[in-house]
């Protein structure tokens, strides 16, 4: 092309390339070709059509047939034409047909060259995958922009797949072989199974498994043909296929079995007997219309088992007229040994009085217990054994009519007889079906597990996107990559403030007199040692800080918003004790940059702990320091969870002996309690129970503080710690 190619005679061979193309593919003017050459093509093409010319300068003409390019509706190919889709008819028809057969499309446009160059090739291979089954389209972008860009396609000319609605592009160079290879890879791989001497019964045997008849073809071709696997894909859901290769070395003995002429392809369906072929068909060049007569003849077992609700529509399809009464025999029976007489009995008699208005099926009860209820009304006789139902579905709303035998079937020749009778009776007299129901939906015994089925959808979006990201348009792509990097932007950002802001608050925080508590997880027991350095917890340490009034701003008054300071309060005599429980208690809670962990001596400050808990009392009386049992009250093992920011605290009770409960760390009922204790009449020393029991449970406060579901006490301002 002269706009591609900056060669001077790029211009010249361009024409002679296009004349070349407009010669070929018109067999009127190749004809005039042949017989004048090319200035009798001239001649002879005028003699039919118009000729249009444009006087651009004295003694110039130009000649529009001369570039006669498919640029128009009007100058199409027109063997295109039957394969043109538009957008309503690709989203209702071809996508729902894909789950049948793959579809070939090519995406076209005019003023296209490149679409003028893949054209014999397309043809030929179009006309070809057709025959054997596979759906070919063609999308006119200019016409079907819409449908153009649902597809994703952003140039043309463009190849693509379709297959179970999922689109796949084309990207190889456009000739016959790759585009067979392009179809075929599109096909999933486990389609067809190969088969030899060593595992052909037990594919055969697995028909009572998988509830489908299963095909052999007999080939002496080494690969399996694609005809064959795009009729394997079609028939999936209804048969099982596999392929002998008669020329491979382990086959003999099959071919043996079912007297295999080697030398012609044979199709054979085997059903619930795998010693001898359903059905047989031969044929030395197989045609997809012959195979398909042959499969819709064969696309059930002579007995199939009911195991979903789609395959009882199909096999009991509802009366349409009383012409095209069609009436299902049911056996009802249970798995195992003790029902496999009854099955072969009824298996026997189904073959031997096969009909088109009478199809013969089977149920397993304890899979269907729905199903088997309703007709059985869970009669006792019935109970453990098999019984037969012949029934007619009356509406796709699950009514049916139904008429079931006396006595449960055992397979004996009186209940051949009775059953036979019956049947005849019904072809003259549809009013025995005399009982009437309505049944609910089967359930899908072989539908895969969901765990299975979001595995398989997570591995096809894995596909997609990596095909995605080496194959697709970058105008498709930006949006996802936009949005990628906007959020690792957003990630990396937030990290490198925080980290930031972490270490400017440690240059600003005054120093303070630390203690850090050390649990040992062997026995239980925690040593402490004084440190200033930073408060990130070492493994086994829990760091508490004393509150003191030099540290009491940093530690309380300008605590960071969202962060709570755990108080322990405890006296000199019982400060090593408490604070080895209390860091049993809190180790697992270290882990949260929000939560410090402090003390307080009773001894030095009981009159600000005096005033805080004030603001923790309703309708009690409220002691204060003149009360006589002001210096006897023990507020040891009490904890405070104070919000610096914003003015509140929680209360952590003791643990009292005989208290099954204990607090949980409940704040409400701190009131009767303390007046309780002011009257002296629950007042605790560390003689009258364990110290370590008043911190029992403090580890479930601590959940349902970091839950929020405490109650909170606010005050207007904190008091000076003095």
């Amino acid at each position: 092309h002269p706009d591609k190619n900056k060669d001077p005679g790029a211009e010249d061979k361009f024409i002679q390339i296009s004349k070349a193309y407009e010669i070929l593919s018109n067999e009127e003017k190749r004809a005039n070709f042949d017989r004048y050459g090319d200035a009798g093509e001239s001649q002879g093409y005028s003699q039919h059509q118009h000729r249009q010319f444009h006087h651009f300068h004295e003694g110039f003409y130009f000649d529009e047939s001369f570039f006669h390019f498919p640029f128009n509706s009007e100058r199409r190919d027109t063997s295109d034409e039957k394969y043109l889709l538009h957008f309503s008819h690709y989203i209702n028809e071809i996508v729902p047909d894909s789950f049948k057969k793959p579809y070939l499309i090519k995406i076209t446009s005019d003023w296209c060259f490149s679409c003028i160059h893949i054209e014999p090739v397309w043809k030929e291979v179009a006309q070809e995958l057709e025959a054997l089954g596979v759906g070919i389209g063609v999308v006119h972008a200019g016409y079907e922009r819409r449908l153009a860009h649902h597809l994703g396609a952003h140039s043309t000319p463009s190849l693509l797949g379709l297959i179970n609605g999922k689109i796949t592009f084309f990207h190889n160079a456009v000739i016959r072989e790759n585009l067979r290879q392009f179809v075929e890879n599109l096909l999933p791989g486990n389609l067809v199974e190969k088969i030899t001497d060593k595992n052909y019964i037990h594919f055969l045997s697995n028909w009572k498994k998988e509830n489908k008849p299963h095909v052999l073809l007999f080939d002496h071709m080494p690969a399996v043909p694609l005809l064959y696997k795009l009729t394997a894909f079609a028939y999936r859901e209804y048969l099982s296929f596999g392929y002998v290769y008669v020329g491979l070395r382990g086959t003999e003995e099959l071919s043996s079995q079912y007297n295999i002429n080697v030398y012609t392809p044979t199709m054979m369906i085997f059903k619930e007997h795998i010693d001898r072929p359903a059905d047989v068909v031969q044929a030395r060049d197989m045609k997809k219309q012959l195979i398909d007569d042959f499969l819709a003849q064969n696309k059930f077992l002579m007995v199939a088992r009911l195991t979903s609700q789609r395959l009882f529509q199909e096999l009991c399809p509802v009366k349409k007229s009383h012409r095209q009464r069609k009436h299902c025999v049911v056996l009802l029976t249970g798995e195992g040994d003790n029902f496999a007489e009854a099955y072969e009995a009824f298996l026997t008699f189904a073959v031997a009085n096969t009909k088109d208005t009478l199809k013969f099926v089977h149920i397993y009860n304890n899979r269907q217990p729905e199903f088997a209820d309703a007709l059985l009304m869970d009669e006792e006789k019935y109970r453990g054994k098999s019984a037969v139902v012949i029934l007619e579905r009356r509406n796709n709303a699950g009514k049916i009519a139904y008429k079931t035998l006396e006595e449960a079937w055992q397979g004996s020749k009186e209940d051949n007889f009775i059953l036979l009778d019956l049947l005849e009776q019904l072809r003259t007299d549809p009013g025995l079906l005399s009982s009437e129901t309505v049944l609910a939906d089967l359930n899908d015994e072989l539908a895969p597990m969901f765990l299975i089925r979001w595995l398989y959808s997570i591995l096809d979006y894995i596909s997609d996107c990596w095909d995605s990201l080496f194959h697709s348009n970058w105008r498709e792509m930006m949006p996802l990559l936009s949005l990628l990097f906007s959020a690792l932007f957003i990630l990396f950002g937030t990290v490198i403030v925080q980290a930031f802001s972490d270490s400017s608050d440690t240059r600003d925080s005054p120093p303070s007199e630390k203690e850090e508590t050390a649990t040992k997880t062997e026995k239980n027991d925690a040593s402490f040692s004084k440190e200033s350095n930073s408060r990130i917890p070492k493994k086994g340490f829990v760091e508490v800080t004393e509150l003191t009034d030099i540290n009491y701003n940093s530690n309380l008054v300008r605590l960071r918003p969202g962060h709570m300071n755990v108080v322990l309060i405890l006296s000199n005599s019982t400060k090593t004790v408490l604070l080895q429980k209390f860091a049993l208690e809190v180790y697992t809670f270290t882990g949260s940059s929000s939560l410090h962990f402090s003390f307080l001596s009773l001894d030095k400050h009981r009159e600000w702990l005096e005033y805080l808990l004030e603001f923790a009392q309703d309708a009690a009386p409220i002691p204060n320091q003149y009360d006589k049992h002001f210096l006897e009250r023990d507020y040891t093992g009490y904890v405070l969870a104070l919000n610096g920011h914003k003015k509140y605290f929680c209360l952590f009770k003791p643990h009292r002996s005989g208290d099954d409960g204990g607090t949980l760390g409940s704040c409400e009922d701190y009131d009767s309690s303390l007046h309780a204790e002011a009257r002296g009449k629950s007042s605790c020393s560390p003689g009258s129970r364990s110290i370590k029991n008043k911190l029992h449970k403090l580890s479930f406060w601590m959940e349902r503080l970091l839950e929020g579901s405490l109650q909170r006490f606010y005050i207007p301002s904190w008091p000076a710690l003095d």
